[in-house]
């Protein structure tokens, strides 16, 4: 079992989930704010998304990024700032005309999925390593080998720490292909994301089943969605991963219960502890993935 685990914390995502809870920031400040709190509660790691202050939908502008990184830079309180580069990939198709593109389509390169993290320079960003039928409806999340090799580069270039997304096994596949390719820097950095539509199930058995297919190098996190999210927080640390755990992915504390991305990562961190587990510290999480110390 892993004895110092990273814990993330998922501030805000994406999805529609901005009028189902109070707590989901959406301004850059406010996801700022959400931030600082979680890495004064125990967070290793921030994942940030950005929204539309106006609609409250996700975004990809990179004032917007600027803004959220600046202000958990310049609060002094330490924590490995984790950047989506997600945005940019969702295809919405008539199902009836396959060929007539629907409105929310967000379709661009993966060099221009990446314009924010060149501009902020994230100490982590991510690479959704795979194309998904994205829940219900008609919206599919493109990511195609040639896009996402035309990241890898660019991150590389950039020489930011990638955190390959990984929805399914195929995606997993391709992720070690990257890795063999040498498109990845050492150490591999892996999370596989369980329990979303429709992609890999929340099954401890498949999860055991694509942690045995990792290199022997690989850092690697999981998560699960909704009620899911805390028992994955224990299965992930058994299995010897570091955890996620955010409103990005999950907005109870309880039955019933709202919860903030603090109280969230408190949860996790006594979960962790229980396990006789500690969580890592943002140096410590810095050394575990060969970053450069901010000591």
């Amino acid at each position: 079992m892993n004895r110092t685990v990273m814990l993330t914390c998922a501030l805000t995502g994406a999805g529609d989930t901005v009028g189902k809870s109070e707590h989901v920031p959406v301004t850059p400040e406010q996801i700022a704010e959400s931030g600082i709190a979680a890495a004064r509660a125990g967070a290793t790691i921030v994942h940030v998304h950005v929204r539309d202050p106006k609609t409250g939908k996700g975004s990809r502008e990179v004032e917007f990024y600027r803004e959220a990184v600046e202000r958990i830079r310049a609060s002094g309180v330490d924590v490995i700032v984790n950047t989506t580069a997600g945005m940019g990939g969702d295809l919405y198709l008539d199902p009836q005309e396959p060929t007539t593109i629907l409105e929310g389509t967000d379709l661009v390169n993966g060099v221009e999925r990446l314009k924010h993290v060149g501009e902020v320079m994230p100490e982590i960003c991510t690479l959704d390593c795979g194309s998904l039928n994205f829940g219900e409806g008609s919206l599919v999340y493109v990511s195609t080998p040639d896009i996402l090799r035309d990241g890898a580069k660019r991150i590389q270039e950039l020489g930011v720490r990638v955190e390959m997304e990984i929805f399914d096994t195929g995606h997993l596949w391709f992720a070690n292909r990257l890795v063999e390719e040498g498109l990845i820097d050492a150490p591999p950095m892996y999370q596989l994301c369980m329990d979303i539509p429709y992609g890999a199930p929340a099954d401890p058995a498949l999860l055991t089943s694509m942690v045995d297919l990792l290199p022997d190098n690989a850092v690697w996190t999981s998560f699960a969605l909704g009620r899911m999210q805390m028992p994955w927080v224990a299965q992930s640390v058994l299995l010897g991963g570091h955890v996620r755990v955010g409103l990005e992915d999950n907005l109870y504390l309880s039955k019933g219960v709202k919860a903030t991305n603090a109280q969230l990562v408190e949860r996790a961190r006594t979960i962790i502890e229980a396990m006789g587990a500690s969580v890592a510290t943002p140096e410590q999480g810095r050394e575990i993935l060969a970053l450069p110390s901010r000591a």
